[in-house]
């Protein structure tokens, strides 16, 4: 996907979304919008990206070798040490608020 810059909104797209905004979710009508139900095509995360932070972290050998040989091939290993640490922060923050 290429980032850019999307052109400016006219005055009359301007004054449509704000008419949109308006109106309550009842005052809307979706009949002639199909209900997608298979969503195996769907990619997961394809706009949103938390944002990074590089830097160095010294981490036991064992536990790196360990997150490696449970990820396929050693790849996503880094992503699978985020997600431990990030389950680890929210079970804390759940403790202390």
């Amino acid at each position: 996907m290429k980032k850019g810059r999307s052109s400016s909104l006219t005055a009359a797209q301007r004054a449509e979304l704000k008419a949109l905004a308006a109106r309550r979710d009842g005052q809307i009508d979706t009949r002639s919008i199909p209900e997608v139900r298979d969503w195996s095509a769907a990619k997961r995360g394809l706009f949103y990206r938390p944002l990074k932070q590089q830097l160095t972290l010294r981490i036991d050998a064992d536990v790196i070798a360990w997150f490696k040989n449970r990820a396929r091939e050693g790849k996503r290993y880094q992503t699978n040490i985020n997600h431990a640490l990030r389950e680890y922060m929210k079970r804390n923050q759940k403790k202390a608020g």
